[in-house]
């Protein structure tokens, strides 16, 4: 097998795949297509905004396979009465019926509304707004992650449409999720009205698996309604193709479901198509990393740390001895540091040491899916759980200077691993180059990150012990955290004992919630960024509310100081 090579994204670009028209302005309309009455189904999205451009999408849905012409208008206010942008393009079912338009010649930081016509139906109307230029006062991001359609409600789409001051939102993947109905997740779907259709309940393998998974989630109305007010800035992780994926094959991807790489392609197919961003092979690009510049203020750098360049995950159980349960530290240690294991690959890190070294924004934002600061927990736990109150104890002991505190209970302590090897953890050099490049150039480095189902904020420090820059993680959309998967009760102090035990015994680790679904707001100043952490209390009902107790906030300032408090 092979991973995702120019050769693959070439494929791609010939197909057609994600393919945008570029609108420059007000054009004829004299397109004629089918009579076939159509519906907007699907909302309308907007996508990878710049400061003269940005990308709108909707998709129509035909009474019967025709080709369908359709026109999008772009104007300065709701009423359109100042109109900027009007053209026509005909959609078929090569596209899945999806539409992508390039906007151009837009003024920067400025606000605009747009629509799409087809027949005699119309489409709702989006809100837009392209990046600031200049000094900015702030940039306000909601970022989220890891939407599985059957666990429960998107409320949390819900809450964050309710906020009317975001420059945009970042999804950092699993936007969908590629089980059968009854899989990941799904115990309470059929109450809920969340099963997968008939037409779609099978594991997503092939194009129309993949466009029939998005198609349903972009039903949601809540999902759809966050879309149509703010521009959305994404990513993929695993689960748009399939569980724990790397560039040359998944943990979920099993005997009989064919060539990975050509499933691996028509997922990407279908994610081009429907997902409000640019076509794979705009101004030659061959991956999605790419970089948005909020005036001075803010470099954000969207990576892809699962497909283009990561190698295959380490295993705990290729190190641990079957008959003695022996573990063989030495070779985990010499393969987990291993220079050449890269999550990103060689390209996308060189893009981003030249980005970063060229730019001159206040600060440099990594929008990426796994988790970066160092998730050491003690040995101990990986094999018998139950110890960590044991372990809290001698820690705390530890931490207050107890003379007391044995050589073998401080071993029972210090003696930690990663306990999560498909995040950062288990590509610990490539970690290192990016810290150093950061510390070098002495920037001020935020890491934005998902995939964990929990809220995490961590000092990110380097080899030598210095904090280099700092993570805030985000909870999921719907996904179970941590608690669940412990199986612990939904007991309050139970779970915050657990989530005190974790930021007691991983160096770094400053927050975490592993029981709530919810989302972040990420705020830039010309000083500080602050993440607010936002919880819904629930997701097995529509009518819900904000879980204020459990919200939190926390900030960091530039400067030599960088770290989180």
């Amino acid at each position: 097998m092979k991973g995702l090579s120019r050769r693959d994204f070439v494929k791609l670009s010939a197909m057609g795949v994600g393919a945008a028209v570029v609108s420059n302005g007000i054009t004829g309309c004299g397109l004629v297509g089918s009579s076939v009455n159509v519906k907007f189904l699907h909302g309308v999205a907007s996508g990878d905004p710049l400061q003269d451009r940005i990308i709108i999408w909707t998709r129509v849905t035909p009474e019967e396979d025709a080709d369908i012409a359709v026109t999008w208008e772009v104007a300065e206010d709701s009423n359109f009465d100042s109109l900027i942008h009007l053209g026509s393009t005909i959609v078929s079912a090569k596209s899945d019926y999806t539409l992508k338009v390039d906007v151009r010649n837009l003024n920067p930081g400025q606000k605009y509304y747009y629509r799409f016509k087809s027949k005699r139906s119309e489409s709702p109307i989006g809100e837009m707004k392209t990046l600031g230029e200049g000094t900015l006062d702030q940039v306000k991001l909601a970022v989220m992650s890891c939407s599985n359609y059957p666990t429960g409600f998107f409320n949390v789409y819900a809450e964050a449409a309710k906020r009317t001051d975001l420059d945009a939102v970042l999804h950092l993947g699993d936007y969908i999720y590629e089980y059968a109905n009854g899989g990941f997740a799904s115990d309470n779907a059929a109450e809920l009205g969340r099963e997968i259709p008939a037409d779609n309940d099978v594991e997503t393998l092939s194009l129309d698996d993949y466009r029939k998974r998005y198609a349903l989630y972009r039903t949601d109305t809540d999902l759809q309604f966050l879309h149509q007010l703010v521009p959305f800035i994404v990513v993929w992780d695993d689960h748009e193709i399939t569980n724990d994926t790397w560039k040359d094959g998944a943990e979920n991807h099993n005997d009989g479901e064919g060539d990975f790489t050509e499933r691996k392609l028509q997922a990407l197919q279908a994610y081009f198509e429907w997902m409000p961003i640019r076509p794979a092979s705009e101004n030659d690009e061959e991956t999605i990393y790419r970089q948005f510049d909020f005036g001075s203020l803010v470099s954000l750098y969207m990576l892809d740390t699962r497909i283009v360049g990561r190698d295959q995950q380490l295993d705990y159980a290729n190190y641990t001895d079957p008959t003695t349960g022996a573990f063989n530290a030495p070779q985990f240690i010499a393969d987990v540091s291993d220079q050449n294991r890269t999550l990103m690959g060689q390209d996308q890190l060189a893009w981003l040491q030249q980005s970063m070294a060229v730019s001159n924004s206040t600060w440099q934002v990594l929008g990426q899916q796994v988790l970066m600061g160092k998730m050491n927990i003690p040995a101990e736990l990986l094999q018998d759980p139950t110890v960590v109150e044991e372990l809290v104890s001698i820690q705390l002991r530890l931490n207050g200077g107890d003379p007391t505190v044995t050589p073998q209970e401080q071993a029972r302590v210090l003696n930690k691993i990663p306990y999560n090897l498909d995040a950062w953890d288990g590509y610990a050099y490539e970690r290192e180059v990016i810290l150093g490049t950061a510390k070098s150039l002495n920037k001020n480095l935020v890491v934005l990150a998902g995939d964990t189902h929990n809220a995490w904020a961590n000092n990110v420090v380097d080899q030598s012990g210095e904090v280099v820059a700092v993570e805030f993680a985000t909870s999921s959309v719907t996904s179970p955290g941590l608690s669940e998967f412990l199986g612990l009760p939904n007991v309050p102090e139970v779970i915050q004992g657990t989530e005190f035990a974790y930021t007691t015994l991983i160096d770094g680790l400053q927050y975490c919630n592993i029981s709530q679904r919810g989302f972040m707001v990420v705020t830039f100043t010309a000083d500080k960024v602050n993440s607010e952490w936002v919880y819904v209390d629930t997701i097995t009902s529509k009518d819900y509310s904000i879980d204020e107790t459990r919200g939190k906030t926390l900030s960091a300032s530039i400067g030599s100081n960088l770290k989180i408090s």
